[in-house]
This record gives C-alpha cells, sequence and structure tokens, in this order.
C-alpha cells in the first residue's frame, strides 16, 4: 500500500485574478471538449489540447524557447556530444548499406540545435551527399529553425510520410525527446482494479480528476509487474497510432528513439504518483500544478521502452539496441567513461535517466 495521492483539483490558471477576455474562451472551448466527451475529458485529450491545440496549446502557439531560456533544457541543448554521436552512428549505418547519399530525417527537431550540430559534424564535403529532412508540428519551433538553419539545405515536412516519400522510403530517421511530448493515457490502481482517469471542470473555471473507465481486463497492465493501489502509470497510446500512420512506408533504414525513461517494471519503482509531471521556467512540477497554467507550460510523461519494442515488433521492426545514453556517447564518440562534467555520459546526469533504442525494418539487420 502507497499514500493516496486522491483526486486533484485546480483551476486552469494559476493566477487568482478573474479570467481575462482569452481565458474566458479557452474555458468555453473546454466546456465544449468535456459536453462533446459525455461530461469528462479523458486526460489524454486533455494533454493533447493543452500540448498542441493550434490556438491554446504550448506547443502550438505558446512556447518560447528550448533551452536556458526557455521552459526546459534537452540533451542537444546541454552538450554537443549527442550530435556528434548521431552524426557518426548515422555515417555508420550509411556506409554499412553501401548508400552513396545520406538520407537523414529529424522529427521533432526543438531549436534547431541538434540539426546544427549534426550538420557541423558532418563537414562540408559530407554535406553535399546528405538529404536532412525535418518533420516538425509546432509552426512556432519550425519558423525558429527555419532561421536558425537558414543556408544549410534542411528541408522540412509536415509528415513522416511525406519525407519517406521525398527519400523513397529508404532513412535513417532520428528523435530526441520527441515521445514524451505525445498525449499519454492516465491510470491508477484502486481497491477495484485499474481505472482511468480524466477530468472536470467547472462553469467557474475549477478542475477536478474523475475516474472515467475500469480497463482492467487490458493484458498491458501484467507487463507492469506488481504494483501497490494508489500506483499512477501513463502509457502513450497516442504515439503508436502516429507511428502506424507512416510505419508502412518505411523501407530500408534505422530508427533511432532518445528520451527518458525505462523498461518495464523498472519504470514505476519508487514512483508511486507515476512520472507525469510539467515545466515551467525550469521548474518541475508536480500534483494539481500540472493543470495550472493550460498551454502555457509543458506537460510530460516518462517513455516505456518496453511499449516501444513492443510496438515495433507489431510493425515487423527488429529491434536492435536499447542502451543508456551514456553507453552510446561512449561507442560513438571519444566522450570518456564517466567523464566528469558532461552530464549527458555521467550515470549521475542524463547518463542513465536517457535511453536510446535502434529499430530496423524485418529484413534490413545493420552491423553490430
Amino acid at each position: 500500500m502507497i499514500p493516496q495521492q486522491g483526486p486533484l483539483t485546480a483551476r486552469l490558471s494559476s493566477d487568482p485574478a478573474p479570467f481575462s477576455v482569452d481565458q474566458e474562451t479557452l474555458l468555453g472551448f473546454l466546456l465544449r471538449i468535456q459536453k462533446e466527451s459525455g461530461g469528462s475529458i479523458p486526460f489524454h485529450r486533455f494533454m493533447a489540447e493543452a500540448l498542441h491545440h493550434p490556438r491554446f496549446g504550448y506547443y502550438g502557439a505558446h512556447i518560447a524557447e528550448v533551452g536556458t531560456r526557455g521552459d526546459f533544457s534537452t540533451s542537444a541543448t546541454v552538450s554537443s556530444h549527442l550530435g556528434f554521436a548521431i552524426a557518426s552512428w548515422a555515417i555508420t549505418r550509411a556506409r554499412e548499406r553501401g548508400w552513396r547519399r545520406l538520407p537523414l530525417i529529424e522529427m521533432g527537431a526543438g531549436n534547431g540545435e541538434l540539426a546544427r550540430t549534426i550538420l557541423d559534424r558532418l563537414g562540408w564535403v559530407r554535406r553535399l551527399r546528405t538529404d536532412y529532412l525535418i518533420v516538425e508540428s509546432s509552426p512556432v519551433l519550425r519558423d525558429r529553425q527555419k532561421r536558425f538553419l537558414r543556408g544549410r539545405g534542411v528541408q522540412w515536412h509536415d509528415t513522416v510520410s511525406s519525407a519517406l516519400e521525398k527519400l523513397e522510403g529508404r532513412a535513417l530517421i532520428f528523435s530526441n525527446e520527441l515521445v514524451d511530448a505525445f498525449p499519454c493515457r492516465l491510470f491508477e490502481k484502486t481497491p477495484d482494479g485499474w481505472r482511468e482517469l480524466g477530468v472536470t471542470i467547472s462553469d467557474q473555471g475549477g478542475l477536478s480528476e474523475c475516474f472515467i473507465g475500469s480497463p482492467s481486463d487490458d493484458p498491458w497492465f501484467g507487463t507492469l509487474g506488481p504494483l501497490p493501489r494508489g500506483q499512477r502509470v501513463e502509457r502513450h497510446d497516442s504515439y503508436l497510432c502516429w507511428l502506424k500512420t507512416w510505419s508502412g512506408s518505411f523501407g530500408e533504414g534505422s530508427v533511432l528513439t532518445i528520451d527518458y525513461g525505462d523498461e518495464a517494471p523498472s519504470l514505476y519503482k519508487r514512483r508511486p504518483f507515476g512520472s507525469l509531471r510539467a515545466y515551467w521556467k525550469h521548474q518541475r512540477l508536480t500534483g494539481s500544478d500540472i493543470y495550472a497554467r493550460f498551454g502555457k507550460q509543458d506537460i510530460t510523461a516518462d517513455v516505456n521502452f518496453s511499449d516501444l519494442i513492443t510496438w515495433g515488433k507489431n510493425l515487423r521492426w527488429n529491434t536492435e539496441s536499447l542502451s543508456p545514453q551514456g553507453d552510446f556517447l561512449r561507442k560513438w564518440t571519444s566522450v570518456e567513461r564517466n567523464m566528469p562534467g558532461d552530464l549527458l555520459a555521467s550515470k549521475e546526469g542524463a547518463g542513465d535517466a536517457f535511453k536510446i533504442l535502434e529499430q530496423t525494418p524485418s529484413g534490413n539487420l545493420v552491423g553490430r
């Protein structure tokens, strides 16, 4: 048994002042979604609108920056080592396949720092034989990327399918902290079994959690191992749906997925309330603060890499490797083991917290 968190309550704005005109418009929008959803909003829908709505969403309209001047930093904004490692990985994988050109697709490129590091690392001669395509759904970030990467030959696409079509289905695809930006479903283990969580919103803007379903017969919960009552967990079903939209166009190459998380059941050790959290001005927020500042802060959850491996198998992808980020950096760059000061490789930093998964289409094995 773990301490019970209980249903959370919040307001749509942390500002105690009355709703502004924009907030009233937001409240009306969410109340309409609540009505369409049958009286409560599934958490994954709430998160989707908070992050990706073109007018109200964080990535859709309000993200200011990624890095020290934004709400959070990524590995690419902290150090150049990740970009160096990906460049080395890509060169090797292309050489193993006998490709004359280097076809790269970056999915969700943040502020463009990772792309610039990779392109610089490739050198100008190899860049002449490189196709660098970015798939970016956030118009705010895409505009920043275009300014930041001007003159470097980068192309932008709305979907992975269109990028793969451009490259005739052959590509080295990679993402850094992308999966965690997908809306997740939220569950809690109760005395009556697993229940899915949603939110209800009052006419005055008050918000409270509620249970909206009982999916306890889903065999997925058995993969998490024994967990006590009160435990909360997340699942990125929306990411699987997105994979299915383009996996059929992917014929040859590799997919490199970089994110924070772990395999089940290790993911939820010592995390009785799950991994869901928000980031605002580099503050890590949990509990009811997750629901505050709708569309003005990032919401995220750790990635269950066991899910990614299983989903890949169902898409006929082979798992080539799953390793801590530190091991990947040491393999593909000159970063020394437990190098002091390099938080990306250090076990005390992101070296173990981040995992890197490489997958390939079936029948398309790579050198190990």
